[in-house]
């Protein structure tokens, strides 16, 4: 499935007077300024969504959330349209479940929805076909020929294909309304209609931070990382830990395929403290974890000038002889401690104590400090 998820906890307003509304029968109250969606959402009701996440405005181009208020005489879509006291909503009629068979059948007749070709090459699951199997659709139509242009980006990390993207504007509205970097937009008209740049310049020539935030918000992998294209997400592992590049303590979640990490991603918005939200550095800067050039075990240089591998006993010993000859020779403050931020916290914590209390000095400094 796609980082962003359907089924979150409710989010919605909670300030203000309460208002009661009945959703497919029940009642519920939620916070002045929230939405239908919200109120199905705080009943644990699932409406389903292609172009709405929490951390942008909703915008209801998708149509997916259509739903039916009493007394309103077209559907509503549930994102974007404003609950009311004594307001009664139907998410689940025939009506609705109509309309969504119709619109999914329209978005098959341009989409290629293989479950075994296109996604399994993005490495990512696609929400679009997920509502196909669930909702169903209507009758087959004829394939849309709308091809769109496609781009040659050289950038490292984002890859881009428009033959899936449903335009529903979640990754040019988060990189406006999150990132606030307005790297990319939507181009074009028409069928044509595409996600480009300005003067259709590479993401590394443009604002871009790269921070992969577009991957997290995109329902069909349209958007996802080049170098998780040749996994198939569904065969790995997913396993949560803790961002060790700064302090901030962003969570994370680690796809592990065969006891190799092969793809990053954020939690779901409202989880963690990051709210889905990585960094460049979070979200791609993980294959050093097997990189053929990564030290496995101790080195230490030998009589002969070159570097032999050593026990980490061996290695310890030769490290703790030479900074007391340098403190005895020119004092504590002669010595300099710098840690990564690619250790724990714990073991970050051991160096500046290291510094401090064994050797005396506070010349103590860590690489995400700057």
């Amino acid at each position: 499935m796609a980082d962003s998820d359907d089924r979150r906890v409710y989010r919605g307003p909670e300030s203000g007077d309460a208002i009661a509304l009945e959703v497919d029968g029940r009642q519920v109250e939620v916070g002045e300024g929230a939405t239908v969606l919200d109120a199905a959402r705080k009943l644990d009701i699932e409406v389903p969504v292609l172009c709405h996440d929490d951390r942008v405005e909703p915008a209801g181009c998708c149509r997916m959330c259509l739903v039916e208020v009493e007394g309103q005489r077209r559907l509503q879509p549930a994102c974007t349209f404003k609950a009311t006291p004594g307001m009664k909503v139907r998410t689940d009629n025939e009506r609705v479940d109509r309309h969504r068979k119709g619109l999914l059948s329209l978005y098959m007749a341009d989409h290629e929805l293989d479950a075994e070709a296109r996604p399994s090459e993005r490495g990512v699951g696609n929400k679009l076909r997920e509502h196909v199997e669930r909702y169903g659709a209507g009758p087959s139509l004829p394939a849309v020929d709308a091809p769109r242009a496609s781009r040659v980006d050289i950038n490292p990390y984002i890859h881009f294909d428009p033959e899936a993207c449903v335009l529903c504007g979640l990754c040019t509205r988060y990189c406006d309304e999150v990132e606030a970097v307005n790297a990319i937009t939507l181009a074009g008209r028409g069928s044509a209609t595409t996600i480009a740049t300005a003067d259709q310049k590479g993401l590394l020539d443009t604002s871009c931070e790269l921070c992969g935030g577009c991957i997290t918000v995109c329902p069909t992998g349209a958007m996802t990382e080049k170098a998780s294209l040749k996994h198939d997400d569904r065969k790995a592992e997913k396993v949560r830990s803790t961002c060790n590049f700064c302090g901030v303590g962003c969570q994370l979640d680690l796809h592990v395929e065969k006891d190799r990490v092969v793809r990053v991603t954020a939690p779901p918005p409202g989880t963690t403290l990051n709210d889905g939200n990585l960094c460049t550095k979070g979200r791609f800067s993980y294959e050093f974890i097997h990189h053929e050039e990564r030290l496995t075990h101790p080195w230490v240089r030998g009589e002969d000038g070159e570097l032999h591998p050593a026990s980490w006993a061996e290695a310890v010993a030769r490290v703790a002889e030479g900074l007391a000859r340098v403190k005895e020779k020119h004092g504590a403050d002669a010595l300099g401690f710098i840690s990564s931020s690619r250790c724990t916290g714990e073991e970050n914590y051991l160096m500046q104590k290291l510094a401090r209390a064994a050797f005396g000095t506070n010349n103590c400094h860590q690489c995400a400090a700057t």
